[in-house]
């Protein structure tokens, strides 16, 4: 049974996929326990102590995924996310005893791709890094830019921009968007999209397509009544298409 990492805990050991991680930090404890275990499980780890450092790591060394910490010592962890994201789409994902709703919708409106709260084990955040990176990488040699109309996404940068203006999307709004407009007009049902979106193949809450899709939807300007890229297929799912 693998350990749960807090103040003082310790790991498991098993081998799973690889990855280049920045690991934000500031418990030293912490900070080489799950360093340890990351790297036992096959991936390359670096790691900061501080946002700050760790901000200018991961400009510089291009990680594939950060795991942040919220509590440093220098400037709160969702302060930090804010200023990476200005600059990076690197997949993040936060690790932190924080486990009050604000904090948890905080991070993901600040753009963060998962939230795992401490005590976790190793297993379970090398699980979710490999669900993250499954979600956000994209095959050599695949398109990267779609273009549907007055609508660009490029899902290397992770930038959409509707009639010349960038849309603010969230980590898994635009995950939604990229799905579909790599796939213009083709019927999409919602348990594909929660098997391919959500990576829960097993079935999920179709409210959460639906809830996710109504924000993509205002922010692409319509709505379901009145859709001009989005268009629901009654009993079957949902498929963008060119306006008009």
């Amino acid at each position: 049974m693998s350990a749960a990492w807090r103040k003082g805990g310790g790991i498991g050991t098993t081998v799973c996929g690889v990855a280049v991680l920045l690991l934000i930090e500031d418990d030293a404890k912490i900070r080489t326990a799950m360093m340890r275990a990351l790297t036992e499980r096959g991936h390359a780890v670096a790691s900061q102590p501080t946002g700050m450092a760790g901000l200018r790591h991961a400009i510089d060394e291009r990680p594939d995924l950060v795991v942040l910490d919220l509590g440093l010592p220098d400037l709160d962890g969702a302060s930090l996310l804010r200023m990476l994201r200005s600059v990076s789409a690197v997949p993040v994902i936060v690790a932190t005893a924080r486990d009050d709703d604000r904090a948890v919708v905080t991070a993901l409106d600040a753009g963060a791709d998962d939230y795992v709260v401490k005590p976790f084990s190793a297993d379970q955040l090398d699980a979710r890094i490999r669900a993250v990176l499954r979600r956000t990488s994209t095959p050599d040699g695949a398109d990267t830019r779609f273009t549907v109309g007055d609508l660009d996404v490029d899902v290397r940068s992770r930038t959409a921009v509707l009639a010349g203006k960038e849309l603010d999307l969230r980590p898994r709004e635009f995950d939604l968007l990229a799905y579909l407009v790599a796939r213009p007009g083709e019927v999409v049902s919602k348990r594909t999209l929660l098997a391919e979106v959500w990576q829960s193949p097993y079935g999920g809450a179709d409210k959460t397509v639906d809830v996710h899709l109504s924000w993509l939807r205002r922010k692409l300007g319509e709505t379901a009544a009145e859709p001009r890229l989005l268009h629901s297929v009654r009993g079957v799912g949902v498929k963008l298409v060119e306006p008009g």
